[in-house]
């Protein structure tokens, strides 16, 4: 039985639908980056209603980051993934939100999949297949880890989150570098982006990253609205939700876990580390102070996790001073 907070949110949900489809708003797929194994893909997207059905993910260039919050999404759509010739029903989620994994047999590497759904255009989502030779990959956090948000100051984040322009919006130093330096040493080396971001978002995400030279990946998000049994989601819980399930969809394969400093990364990093070592190559930590002083607390606190984990941790405060301490452990050569 869904939680009182949840039904309420489908009414108003239902309230809005109706008012934007009188208005003549038309269903529209926002797609997502998903990905995938030889055997199966795991397929994201979001159903919308829009004026002129145009795909959000491209259609809009100078975004306010409130306007990501007002769009009305359909309910428990169906939305037909076509896949080689072949036909796939899949079926969005309360908020709109398509995550369905989908049997079928494509080769490594990256591909386009066709999704629609009755009354929309068809758009294309990008997949990536990832190689089963492939045993090193990026898991990574988005806000204060690649770009700079200031979650800790609640009120700085949310006028970075909402008022801004999204060109407004910075990215760490030297983090873009540090992941195409890891991608070159290690050829498919796929990079996962994990965030308790809301998927209202993932537009506005897959743009500054694009813009910012990060290399393409699926984005992992979340629905900031209540669920069956509580107010609101768990950020954390999702975030750790998520780390176990690539870890069972990927059991050979090992994880450097990029986050910060700034809010809760290191001990669910931690107790990720713990339950499931075989699967992390290592920790890397974004220090949101430069300072010696937290520089050195840093190396003190590599030191202590890694005398219990016996894997490497790295605190540094930019792309660049992970990377120097990636090389100083071996994790990488140093050309």
């Amino acid at each position: 039985m869904l939680h009182r907070a949840a039904r309420m949110e489908d009414a108003i949900h239902e309230f809005r639908e109706q008012n934007a489809r009188r208005r003549g708003l038309i269903p529209t797929i926002v797609p997502y980056t998903g990905y995938g194994a030889p055997g199966w893909i795991r397929v994201l997207c979001r159903v919308l209603l829009t004026k002129e059905g145009e795909k959000l993910s491209t259609g809009h260039t100078h975004v306010r980051g409130w306007r990501s919050f007002t769009s009305v999404p359909i309910n428990e759509v169906v939305v037909d993934a076509v896949i080689d010739g072949v036909t796939h029903h899949m079926t969005a989620d309360r908020g709109g939100v398509v995550d369905t994994r989908i049997e079928v047999d494509l080769q490594p590497g990256w591909h386009s999949i066709v999704l629609r759904t009755e009354g929309s255009l068809e758009v294309h989502a990008p997949v990536f297949v990832i190689d089963p030779a492939v045993k090193f990959g990026i898991i990574s956090d988005i806000d204060d880890t690649v770009m700079v948000t200031a979650l800790p100051r609640p009120f700085l984040a949310a006028w970075n989150t909402f008022v801004l322009d999204e060109h407004a919006r910075r990215p760490v130093p030297g983090m873009a570098v540090l992941y195409e330096r890891l991608r070159a040493s290690a050829p498919g080396t796929p990079v996962i982006y994990v965030s308790t971001g809301a998927w209202n978002v993932a537009p506005t995400l897959n743009r500054f990253l694009t813009r910012n030279f990060y290399p393409r990946g699926p984005l992992l998000l979340t629905d900031w609205g209540p669920t069956h049994d509580r107010w609101f989601r768990s950020g954390r819980q999702h975030k750790y939700q998520t780390l176990r399930r690539i870890a069972a969809e990927f059991p050979e394969m090992k994880w450097l876990l990029v986050g910060d400093d700034g809010q809760h990364d290191e001990d669910t990093y931690g107790n990720f580390l713990a339950e499931h070592p075989s699967n992390v190559a290592g920790v890397a930590i974004r220090q949101l102070s430069s300072t010696e002083a937290v520089f050195a607390g840093g190396r003190s606190r590599a030191e202590e996790h890694e005398r219990t984990t016996k894997t490497p941790w790295i605190y540094a405060p930019d792309g660049a001073g992970i990377w120097d301490q990636l090389v100083e452990k071996g994790m990488v050569g140093g050309a």
